[in-house]
């Protein structure tokens, strides 16, 4: 034995909204496809992106803070409708309560 561990490392990613560091899998993609901001939930999409957390908070701390010209070294404004209701519809599954009594 060499004496080294082999412990998986998780990437880490900044959110461009609270500037803390998270998992990359805790944060999600943005990318920008002809001037709007679209979530990459998979991670899939190509072009350089940015990362937030799935929180109204953290959102609106990126569009308040003008962050997505800078993160996508793009002209903005940015379109950010799509990427709200994303967050806003993963933010209202999150909060429904899964009722187990009903058959």
């Amino acid at each position: 034995m060499s004496g080294r561990t082999h412990a998986r490392v998780c990437p880490e990613r900044t959110c461009v909204g609270c500037r803390e560091r998270a998992a990359k899998g805790d944060l999600l993609r943005i990318v920008a496809i002809e001037g709007e901001c679209v979530p990459d939930p998979r991670g899939t999409l190509p072009g350089r992106g940015a990362y937030v957390h799935r929180t109204r908070v953290c959102l609106d701390l990126a569009v308040r803070r003008r962050v997505f010209p800078r993160a996508f070294r793009g002209r903005g404004p940015f379109d950010v409708t799509a990427l709200r209701r994303f967050v806003e519809r993963a933010h209202v599954d999150q909060a429904a309560p899964v009722d187990q009594a009903t058959p």
